[in-house]
């Protein structure tokens, strides 16, 4: 077992990840930047470490200060968490060549992954259903504009690299097509480092469903059934919910058993995630494995009763997972609403500020996931993620009851929320019907 385990994040996540180390008996270390000195993550560690300014790439993306902080501090492990370094194929490398444990799968899953045409390419191989597309990045306009016309219109020019909803263009037509692919090439090698581009086609009103996997180094793969993440905001999920409204048995068992093949086809471990669209006809499509533990993983905690980050820790100590596919059954339902420091009234806008009132809900099945409080700054260098709210009910219909109370009881002041836009959704006579796809929110909210 592990004594002491780095924490390579912030917030909410590397608060969830120390709960976890703790019921494991397992010590915690946090780092912060100068931004996060007095944050709750640093109080809630056993022990912290300054690991740079208050710029992420001068401190959480920072390998060398983080590596330096793992080895002044005796870690034996370090967690990523979600974001920053977590989908890092050569941060994971680096861990490993200092003898530190990279608690998430292997740095080579991670770059077969990461690099989206590819992990596209490898997962048609492996028998996984792909929506139809280039077989590999786009090498020149000639090229581009003849498979768009093969696909047919519309489609999407996606950026081969990151994530994120970064890199992505809709293109309606051969005249959109030049332009989109030069903004989105742009774009993504603004963000990521390199502009490849693939194309693949627009699927109108999909569903975006996902599979929670957990795979260990002894050859045991389990999935955890579904979770919804339909609702989105320019690709970027705001409620997520377990299991989904769109899946009967036979369906969720061939997911299943797609994901299991994209697994076993890049020899993971670890926690990971497979992402797939389902169109209107029932089809499901790869769309990204996220390589790493997702931020709605709770969703999937609430309703199975299987706390991922532990077997996380379990997987990276070589031991076998803690149970077999013929445990796992999903029982309820659950919600999670993200509680973000944006201003809707103003196009999401991020709102950083202090925090002036933090209450929150609480009762029965009701979960709070934050790194926040009373005096809390919201920094404008990071994520506007404040908290997760969770809840989960017998039913979807009690779910959705218990999260208009819960939401009815959070009190944040100091700050613009998203809380009020939760509110409206948990009235949303479609959203409450289960009749939901991804673009949802943009047919309803301006600047959404």
């Amino acid at each position: 077992m592990f004594k002491k385990i780095l924490v390579a994040n912030r917030g909410e996540i590397a608060i969830r990840v120390m709960r976890a180390a703790r019921e494991l008996g397992i010590k915690t270390v946090a780092v912060y930047s100068d931004a996060d000195k007095e944050a709750l993550h640093v109080k809630y560690a056993d022990e912290s470490f300054p690991i740079g300014p208050a710029p992420s790439n001068l401190s959480y993306l920072h390998i060398p200060n983080i590596i330096n902080a793992a080895v002044q501090t005796g870690s034996e492990a370090i967690h990523p968490g979600y974001g920053f370094l977590s989908e890092n194929h050569h941060f994971a490398a680096v861990c490993q060549t200092w003898g530190i444990k990279f608690i998430g799968p292997p740095a080579d899953a991670i770059e077969k992954m990461g690099i989206k045409a590819q992990a596209r390419q490898m997962m048609k191989e492996a028998g996984v259903p792909v929506v139809p597309g280039t077989a590999g990045t786009v090498e020149n306009m000639d090229a581009a504009k003849r498979i768009a016309e093969e696909i047919g219109y519309p489609v999407l020019v996606k950026a081969s690299y990151g994530g994120g909803g970064r890199g992505i263009r809709v293109v309606e037509s051969s005249q959109q097509l030049g332009e989109a692919l030069e903004r989105a090439s742009r774009e993504a090698k603004s963000a990521f480092g390199q502009g490849d581009m693939y194309i693949e086609k627009y699927l109108h009103r999909p569903r975006h469903i996902e599979i929670q996997v957990l795979a260990d180094e002894h050859g045991n793969i389990v999935t955890l059934g579904e979770r919804e993440s339909s609702l989105q905001r320019r690709r970027q999920k705001v409620l997520e919910e377990a299991p989904s409204t769109a899946i009967v048995p036979d369906l969720r068992e061939k997911m299943s058993e797609a994901t299991v093949r994209a697994a076993r086809a890049v020899n993971y471990t670890s926690a990971g995630t497979l992402e797939f669209l389902l169109d209107e006809e029932g089809k499901f499509y790869f769309m990204e494995m996220n390589t790493r533990v997702q931020v709605e993983h709770a969703c999937t905690e609430m309703i199975t009763g299987v706390d991922i980050v532990k077997e996380q820790i379990r997987v990276a100590e070589g031991l076998p997972l803690s149970m077999t596919q013929a445990d796992v059954a999903l029982q309820g339902w659950a919600i999670e609403c993200r509680i973000n420091a944006e201003d809707p009234e103003h196009q999401f806008r991020p709102s950083p500020g202090h925090v002036t009132q933090w209450l929150e809900p609480g009762g029965p099945w009701v979960r709070v996931d934050s790194g926040a409080e009373t005096g809390y700054q919201v920094q404008p260098f990071y994520d506007s993620l404040l908290a997760k709210v969770l809840t989960w009910g017998r039913s979807r219909d009690e779910a959705i009851d218990r999260m208009r109370r819960a939401l009815s009881e959070f009190k944040i002041e100091g700050v613009k929320t998203t809380l009020e836009l939760h509110k409206q959704l948990m009235q949303d006579e479609d959203f409450c019907a289960g009749r939901i796809h991804t673009n949802f929110l943009a047919e309803r909210i301006k600047g959404a």
